[in-house]
Parts: C-alpha cells; structure tokens; sequence
C-alpha cells in the first residue's frame, strides 16, 4: 500500500522538478540573445523596434492567437484554394554579366539573383520545400526557377531578417560551403548564421560595408520584426537594403509592412533607384483586408514605387509559399489594376515570372505620371475589391 503511494508522490516529484527546471532552462533557451549594444532609436537594449510606430506585434486578422493558429494549420477559415503544384520556366543564368547591363531573375518568393558589373547577388535565398523550422511550415508551390547546382557562384548575399522564409540556413550553409560569398545582413542576425558556420557581416541601418571599388551596400530601415522561436522576437533587427553600383542603385525591400512611408525616400537619399525589388504578396489575412502591419500589399507597394523614384520594380513575396487569406495570383491581379489606374507606368512594375530572366535597362528619367486616383481610391473599383 506504501509503495503504490510512493510510485505516484515520486512521478508527481519528479514532474515538479521537470516543470521547475523547464520553467528556468527553456525560456533562456529559446530566448536567446542575438546581439547586445548600446541603446539607440530602433533598439532598448534589449530589443528591436519599429521606430515609426509599433503595429506588427498584434496578429494580423485579429482574434486569438489559438483561433489564428488553428485556421492557419486547418485552412478551415473559407480562404480560397491555392494550386498544389505550379510549372515555371527555369533558367540557367550566365556566370557573369559585366559592365552595366543588369539580368535579373527572380527565383521564387524573396530570391532575386541580380547579376551586374561582373557581381553575382542574391537576396534572402530560400531553396526549402518548407519554410519553418523542422521541416514544418508552409509548403512551396512553385519551385525554384534556377536549380540550386545551376546557380552561377554567388559573390554578395544579403539577408533582411531571420524569418524562416527569409533565412534558409540549409541554403545559406550550402552557399557558403561553395562559393564564400560576402553575406551582408542587419544587427544580431549573423549571431544565428554564425551557428550554422556561415559567416557574415551585420550592420545597424545607415551603416555600410564596401564590396569593391564603387559598390558598396548599405543597410536601410523597413518596418518589420523578427523572430525564429516564441520567445526571440526582435532580438535581432530587419532591415531593407541599397546595392550602390555605377549606372544606378539596387533597392530590395525586404520583407515590410508600410510604417511612416518615409523610408523609400531614406533609400533615394543614397542615389538613383535602378532596380527596385518590392514585396506585394501576404497581405490578406481575413476577408477583404488590404494591408497589415507586417506586409505591404499592392496598395501600399504601388506608393513605394513611386517613392523610390517609379524604377523598374519586380513585385515579389507572392506565389511560392502559402502565408496568408489571398488568393494565389490575387497580388499580381490588383498590382496590374492599381499601376493602371493609377496613371502610373504599368510596364515599371509589372508582374514577372519565376525562372525567366529579363534586362534591367539604363536609369532613365520616369515617365510622367498622369493625373489619376490615388491607390486607395483605386483600391474601391468593383475590378479591385471582387479580387479574393
């Protein structure tokens, strides 16, 4: 009788103890400290924020965390169906592009190889099937429109931020097992590179690093958070990022919400916009919804065109991981309306296909914008709001 007493008092002692050492050990582990520094604009100390004004902490649809999780893994929250399986081109780009012709391949979600000036880049490579930890999270769609062993050796890479759609360790510690290429990112994230044996250089926004003799990258201000556990948010900074090349300068995005709407402008400041790599896609999360705090949709991506000066922009962040309400070409679909209505040049910043390059031509002066509605006024028209 004493024994079977002294089974269940030892089992549930020893769940305590579980239970206590898990409540002192997991938090440090998963909260883990990726960057320590003095206090700043965008950072307390402790962690990273938005200095625009804080909006990306809330969930997107509002409701419960439980409720957002469960439809999220369910997909029982009436979002439209998206395709299983989606055939692209796929392209065998050249080892090198000299002088200041520019070919550009958009690869799939925030990938874009940019090949000018005898420099291979690459942004936020992602080859996953899945992007999560584990093996777990959303399922690719499409597949890569370059295969990773017909990638051309890669010389810079910049990382916007350590989200698992963004910062693919595997491809990164392939990346830089085969071609050592200069990795340029924002504040704490190369603490997480660091472990996977990738090296690389993190900056605060307006720092810069030199990559050759008149090109240098510069690390600028988005609107966005990060985190890789539950319990590391903002412990390492996001970041947009200028590309500064003779003829004309990169601008990618990143992943963003809108902010203040200033920081296109901050990134003008460093030079004329040749290209500029926009993300469109992630926006809806509930019926209707045109934005979030986290992500820009068209709306807001066709007022980030124009402020970057209306360059030649490739609307990415759409059609190869499944992350939220909208439907698969929902993104491209109201970019095309809004760039028409709008006045603006539909041809600057049209939709692209994954896999199949194209030239970027010389930084011209922009076509003038005729007189038209503002993108949310477009946003109204019956075309725009039947678009799941």
């Amino acid at each position: 009788m004493r024994r079977a007493f002294r089974i269940p008092l030892a089992v549930l002692l020893w769940l305590l103890v579980v239970a206590g050492l898990a409540a002192v050990v997991v938090p440090h582990f998963l909260d883990r400290i990726y960057y320590r520094g003095p206090e700043s604009g965008h950072f307390d100390g402790a962690r990273f924020f938005n200095p625009d004004g804080e909006d990306t902490a809330r969930l997107p649809g509002g409701g419960s965390r439980f409720g957002f999780f469960r439809n999220y893994v369910t997909g029982e929250d009436g979002r439209p169906e998206w395709p299983e399986r989606v055939a692209t081109p796929r392209a065998k780009p050249p080892a090198r592009v000299d002088g200041e012709a520019m070919l550009v391949t958009w690869i799939g979600h925030a990938t874009v190889l940019i090949q000018t000036q005898g420099l291979n880049i690459l942004t936020d490579p992602i080859w996953a099937e899945t992007a999560g930890p584990f093996g777990f999270g959303p399922a690719r769609v499409t597949r890569p429109g370059v295969a990773l062993a017909d990638l051309p050796r890669i010389d810079l890479i910049v990382v916007s931020h350590n989200h698992y759609d963004h910062m693919d360790l595997p491809t990164l510690k392939t990346l830089w097992a085969r071609d050592r290429p200069a990795i340029v990112t924002s504040l704490g994230n190369d603490a997480i590179l660091r472990s996977a044996g990738v090296e690389a250089t993190a900056l605060d926004w307006g720092a810069s690093v030199p990559v050759r003799p008149g090109i240098a990258v510069h690390v600028t201000r988005n609107h966005h958070w990060g985190s890789r556990w539950f319990a590391d948010r903002n412990r390492a900074l996001w970041s947009s990022f200028v590309v500064r090349l003779p003829g004309g300068n990169i601008f990618f995005a990143g992943d963003t919400g809108y902010g203040d709407g200033r920081w296109p402008a901050e990134a003008t400041a460093l030079g004329l916009v040749r290209l500029a790599i926009i993300p469109i896609g992630a926006f809806r999360f509930v019926p209707g919804q045109m934005g979030t705090g986290s992500h820009i949709g068209p709306i807001e991506a066709v007022k980030v065109h124009e402020g970057l000066g209306s360059p030649v922009s490739l609307p990415i962040h759409w059609g190869t991981f499944r992350l939220s309400f909208e439907a698969f070409d929902t993104p491209p679909r109201m970019l095309s309306a809004l760039m028409r209505c709008t006045g603006n040049d539909s041809a600057r910043f049209a939709p692209r296909v994954i896999g199949r390059p194209f030239d970027v031509p010389p930084v011209g002066q922009a076509p003038a914008r005729r007189a038209a509605s503002t993108p949310e006024q477009c946003a109204e028209r019956p075309e725009v709001q039947a678009l799941e």
